[in-house]
This record gives C-alpha cells, structure tokens and sequence, in this order.
C-alpha cells in the first residue's frame, strides 16, 4: 500500500510541477466529462471507460519518455545507445536517423489516442464525422510519418540482426493493416475494416507493450542473467507479436460483427 502511495505522490509531484502535463490531464478530465455519457450508453460500458483511461495514461507515460527529447541534445536516454550512428557514421546518416526518430517518436502518443477512439460504437454511428475525420488523421499519420519513420529506424535497431528483421516485420505489416482499414472502409466493407482496424491498432499499441515489459524486467529484477541483446531482442518480438495473437483470436470470435452492430 506504501509503494502505491509513493507511486501516486510522485506522479502528483511530476504533473504539478510541469506546466505542460498539467495542461494535459487537465484536457484528459474534460475529454472523460464528455466521453462519459457517450461509453454509459455502451455495452460494458465500465470497461470501456477504465480502458479509455488507461489510454490516456498510457499516452501520458509516452509523453514522459518524448519529453526530455525536446531539448535536442544527442546524448540522453535512449540515443546514448546509439553512438556509432550519431558520431561515426557519415553526417547524412545522422540527420536522416535524428530526423526518422523524431518524427516517429513525437508522433507516437497522437496515433495511440486518435486509434482508441475508433472503436467507440456511439462515435461510430451517432457522432460519424468525428469517427471518420480522427479516422483519416490516424491513417495519414502512420502511413505517412510514422511507419515510414520505424521502418528506416528498424534498419539501425539495437540488439542484432532478429531484432533489426522483428521490427522491420511489424512496420511494414502496420503500413499495410492500415492501409486495409482505409481502403476496406472505402469500399464499405465494415467487417473487414474493423478486422484491419483492430490489426493496426494492436500493432500501434505495440510501443506500449515494450515499454511494460521494460518496466516489469527493471522494477521486479527478472532477466539478470540475460546480457542487453539478449533482452532487446525478446523484446522486439515479444512487444507485438501477443498482441497479434489476441486480436487474431478475438477476430476469430466474431468481434467485429458486435463491433459493428448497431446501437
């Protein structure tokens, strides 16, 4: 009980004293005052309410990791592993790496909230514009900016060749779910729209199960024998291949037919 109030205290003390996550949960406590009637009128309509909280605090914490980027430096946090692109390798390389991280780390917590909110059934079929339009921003974002990003930074992933090939898999299969989404929503194929929708948005929550499975072999200790490549690597599969796995089986189980149902 003492390890969750120190949690919650310092995560108090991170927002209060950050102007800008203050903003952001202030805009978080708006967002659920308006989402709320909207899932009340949904079936499992509590658990799509904790889920749609559990979005905002998973952007939150992607926030947290972007942030300290925006000071531009080279040498902090996750670049420091990345010496020899940044310092050794030819000056094009450098600006095409910064660029392609940049672009796909400040884009990630946008695509993790736009995705969410597609599959509401009450945005869907009574707020369908709003549906639509954050639909089309989710789409050209990642088909655009961020897949195109993951895939050049897939090519430099740390760990070794399986972790380069695991990630360079899932952002040409995240390109290409995505593009089914659109184009199935196009031709009004809603079943296989919302079949492609789920896809892409396992694989986009992906950048979440890393960093949980990150956070779960540092705070419990688990892995100690494992060296760093070891790691990386696991994690490059493991990050997004489950999360496949589960939305397959709930594709098998017709969850889209209740997806798209009518209210």
């Amino acid at each position: 009980m003492n390890l969750i109030f120190y949690y919650f205290k310092h995560e108090w003390a991170t927002i209060t004293q950050s102007q800008f996550f203050s903003v952001y949960w202030l805009l978080v406590i708006v967002a659920c005052v308006v989402l709320f009637p909207l899932l009340w009128k949904e079936k499992w309509a509590w658990l799509k309410i904790f889920a749609t909280f559990c979005v905002f605090y998973f952007t939150y914490r992607m926030l947290l990791i972007t942030l300290p980027y925006t000071s531009w430096e080279l040498q902090i946090d996750f670049l420091l592993t990345k010496y020899e692109i940044l310092f050794k390798r030819e000056a094009w390389q450098r600006y095409l790496y910064m660029s392609v991280f940049y672009a796909h780390i400040f884009t990630s917590p946008l695509v993790l909230l736009a995705g969410a909110t597609q599959f509401s059934r009450n945005l869907m079929f009574e707020n369908a514009v709003w549906h639509r339009n954050i639909g089309k921003l989710y789409v050209a974002v990642i088909l655009f900016v961020s897949a195109p990003a993951g895939l050049v930074m897939s090519f430099y992933a740390n760990g070794n060749l399986v972790s380069k090939v695991s990630f360079t898999i899932l952002t040409i299969i995240w390109w290409i779910f995505t593009w089914q989404a659109y184009r199935k929503a196009l031709q009004r194929k809603w079943i296989e729209h919302a079949n492609f929708m789920l896809r892409s948005y396992a694989l986009t929550f992906s950048a979440i199960t890393l960093r949980l499975y990150m956070f779960a072999i540092g705070y419990f200790k688990l892995l100690d024998s494992w060296n760093s490549t070891e790691i990386y690597v696991m994690l490059s599969v493991m990050s997004w291949l489950p999360n496949l796995a589960i939305v397959e089986i709930l594709i098998a189980s017709q969850i889209s037919k209740k997806l798209m149902k009518k209210l």
